[in-house]
């Protein structure tokens, strides 16, 4: 018998030796869930987001209108809703189980990325591994939040990207398109996504890919392909994000993708400034502007109260938009501390809630009290989760460090490290500003984690 090719068994989906960190993957997180339901109970696992997800997933699910109330959802976009109203139609742990298989199941996508960067296993096993073991994608894989969802699809998409930059086929390109497009229904934070990797694509394509000599490999030339493939890609996604802003747009009058991002710009960004330019709390601040709901909104803006929903979320940015233009150094400001805060909390504080010790007296707001400040406070209160917090701290420095010797260590294929490392970029300024958390870094772990493998000492080194 002849065997096959070793090009053919790059192509598989499972290895034997995959089986290990996916098993792992999946031990840790039902661990944690375990956990977290019997010391906690069912409610830790939600947040306070998580039911204006369920609301409108579920009249989706059994009246086929995405509505909350008596009115179309457009902050929320379908995806995620969705899923956690199937999933949870037996309960809230049965939805936190399908995300945990989920996480695992991502394990496999991340050595899968690994791969077609790396092109060889070890990198890729070890890939795997790290991420099992990546404590963000643990805790949240239990908490009922878009995040795990947008994960697997994220990485789906990547993965298929990165085979296109190695083989050049523009129907593996066609499918990373349409799990983006995926993706961003799930978490609309990949919006502008699509549109900064066509113009990637077309500045990689217009040069001749620079690859290690030892994987040098012939691809078949297109002259064109650098106006085709940007071309597809768009192709496979923007046909459906429109689709969705012309259903807002006909049920509302608001023609954008979400009108979550007019909301946080108002109650958070645009607050976060005023509040630092006023001196006052930016509790305070946000709530005169009537947050956390309705009815406080109401109460602050009573002038509103025939508006629609279009004409209210055009308000809202605008008032953001002028808070912002009027104090740049501020908005700057407050934009990289919320970059920084989402690249190196260590989301400790979530863990502990998920087991139910986590101090009521803790740091509650990281970006007001400032991260040394907190530090301190929590240090001098409760030493116990102050070293939780630095030793997660340690690991996520640790991930970087290698991640770094991994980026320069030139093992990885040009295009697609520029490629991942543009992606990282992205989330971590997008997720930026005042409503930054720490868990707005999970889509970009993965990527840290395939290049922290590669940042490993080698045993023959």
């Amino acid at each position: 018998m002849i065997a096959k090719p070793a090009v053919q068994r790059e192509h598989a989906w499972w290895t034997p030796r995959l089986r290990e960190p996916v098993v792992a993957a999946a031990a840790l997180r039902l661990l944690l869930l375990s956990a977290a339901l019997v010391l906690s109970g069912t409610g830790v696992i939600a947040s306070g987001d998580t039911a204006s997800y369920l609301e409108p997933g579920r009249n989706l699910l059994l009246q086929a209108r995405f509505i909350t109330g008596a009115l179309p959802e457009i902050d929320r976009t379908p995806g995620y809703p969705l899923f956690l109203a199937l999933f949870s139609l037996t309960g809230p742990a049965t939805a936190a189980l399908a995300q945990v298989l989920l996480s695992a199941f991502t394990v496999l996508l991340v050595w899968r990325l690994a791969r077609a960067v790396f092109a060889e296993e070890r990198v890729a096993l070890l890939a795997a591994w790290l991420f099992a073991f990546e404590p963000i994608s643990i805790i949240y894989s239990v908490r009922l939040l878009p995040e795990t969802l947008f994960l697997a699809l994220l990485v789906l998409s990547l993965e298929r990207m990165a085979v296109f930059l190695r083989d050049r086929s523009l129907w593996v390109l066609a499918q990373a398109g349409l799990g983006l497009a995926a993706a961003t229904f799930v978490r609309p934070v990949s919006y502008y996504l699509p549109a900064a990797l066509a113009l990637g694509l077309f500045v990689v394509l217009a040069r001749v890919p620079s690859l290690p000599p030892q994987r040098q490999r012939p691809v078949a030339g297109d002259p064109g392909l650098r106006w085709k493939a940007p071309a597809v890609l768009l192709l496979s996604v923007l046909p459906w994000l429109a689709a969705w802003q012309l259903r807002n747009q006909i049920e509302t009058g608001f023609g954008g993708f979400s009108s979550i991002v007019a909301r946080n710009l108002y109650f958070y960004q645009a607050a976060e400034v005023e509040a630092r330019v006023q001196h006052r709390p930016f509790i305070e601040v946000q709530s005169g502007l009537g947050y956390p709901d309705e009815q406080s909104y109401r109460m602050r803006h009573p002038e509103q109260t025939g508006w629609n929903q279009a004409r209210r979320v055009a308000f809202m940015r605008s008032e953001a938009a002028r808070v912002l233009r009027a104090h740049p150094g501020t908005s700057l400001k407050v934009q990289l501390e919320g970059s920084a805060m989402v690249a190196f909390t260590p989301c400790a504080a979530e863990l502990l809630r998920l087991l139910g010790v986590y101090p009521a007296d803790g740091p509650q707001r990281v970006l007001n009290e400032g991260p040394l400040r907190s530090a301190i406070r929590l240090e001098q209160a409760h030493p116990w989760a102050a070293a939780l917090m630095a030793a997660l701290e340690v690991v996520l420095l640790g991930l970087y460090l290698l991640a770094a010797r991994g980026a320069l260590c030139g093992c990885a294929r040009r295009d697609v490290m520029l490629l991942l490392l543009g992606v990282s970029l992205y989330f971590l300024a997008v997720s930026g500003g005042a409503q930054a958390v720490g868990r707005y870094r999970l889509p970009v772990m993965p990527i840290v984690c395939l290049f922290a493998a590669a940042g490993l000492p080698r045993r023959d080194a």
